[in-house]
């Protein structure tokens, strides 16, 4: 696939120069909503032997357009965004950085600029999707098109509510596992590299790997996850406990860094700067603060052993269990 990465405005060299079909969103996530755009976007280019694009966007345009409630994590850091569209076979990928310049570009130009200078001949989006400044274009603007043929994707629902980045990052949010990784299509998962940390679980029975996360992904609710991660090039998935929080029992919380904790069961192996994978599958219980070392202990094994059980259920006997 290849990345073309646009800074407001485009220059020549990187309009895509043959007959495209293209995707258009922001796409946080890659859910089972976006799943069906991109479907629709192979289903149409396939019809017409025309290569694959996608538009998106980055960062979220919020950070232009709304301050106040700006959007600076995400379910898929752009890295993470673009593994997954690469793997649905996109031929072509327009990132644009999304600056206050570009907000500015009216809808017309938007179409005339990032549209029709790219080839585009089929037009595919969800029914949500705007463009131009103050988001007037929309996808009945592009409908009217002459040159393009515009296919509007419409909302995908689970129990008669709308799939949606927003309402997976409220789940999230909220530890509600079951509901996230049912409306991503896959298990929720934050990549990073294993850092030094207080080492004081070891001291405990509880040796835990410290993982930073690569990119400013949305952390689930504080607490504690049964979950499974990827070391390195592995193949091999490992089951643990995760712990989301700022440990209140040894530090004060007003003043403590939220940090990820995984605790891998029956692994003694130093993986100090390797890069991971971990699968969120699910939440335990609230992280709260204990009146000692020993009734944060018992508590432990208790949730090690909850983690194990429902683990076995997802897993069955499978250890390199594909996620």
């Amino acid at each position: 696939m290849k990345v073309i990465e646009v800074t407001h405005p485009i220059q020549e060299d990187q309009f895509i120069k043959e007959p495209v079909a293209m995707a258009f969103g922001f796409f946080d996530g890659m859910h089972k909503g976006h799943a069906k755009v991109f479907d629709t976007l192979i289903q149409k280019a396939e019809e017409s032997n025309l290569k694959k694009a996608v538009m998106t966007f980055d960062p979220h345009p919020s950070v232009v357009l709304n301050p106040e409630r700006k959007r600076t994590d995400y379910l898929t850091p752009i890295e993470d965004k673009l593994d997954i569209i690469e793997q649905y076979g996109i031929d072509y990928c327009i990132v644009i950085n999304f600056s206050s310049k570009f907000a500015d570009v009216s809808s017309e130009d938007f179409v005339k600029d990032y549209i029709l200078k790219n080839n585009v001949v089929k037009i595919i989006a969800g029914f949500d999707f705007t463009f131009g400044k103050f988001g007037k274009g929309n996808m009945m603007t592009l409908s009217e098109l002459d040159e393009c043929e515009t296919t509007i994707v419409s909302k995908l629902e689970i129990e008669s509510e709308k799939i949606s980045t927003t309402e997976i990052r409220r789940a999230l949010k909220e530890g509600d596992l079951t509901k996230a990784n049912e409306e991503l299509g896959y298990r929720y998962q934050i990549k990073g590299t294993v850092v030094q940390g207080e080492k004081r679980g070891r001291t405990i029975g509880f040796p835990t790997a410290n993982v930073q996360p690569s990119g400013d992904y949305v952390l689930p609710k504080k607490g504690v996850y049964a979950v499974s991660m990827k070391i390195g090039a592995e193949e091999k998935i490992y089951r643990g406990v995760a712990n989301v929080g700022v440990k209140p029992t040894f530090h004060d919380p007003s003043q403590a860094q939220v940090v990820i904790e995984v605790n891998l069961f029956d692994f003694k192996e130093d993986i100090y700067g390797e890069r991971v994978v971990v699968y969120w599958h699910h939440f335990l219980r609230p992280e709260v603060k204990f009146d000692g070392i020993d009734p944060l202990v018992e508590q432990m094994h208790k949730d090690k052993e909850q983690a194990k059980y429902l683990l076995s259920v997802d897993f069955g006997d499978d250890v390199s269990y594909n996620i």
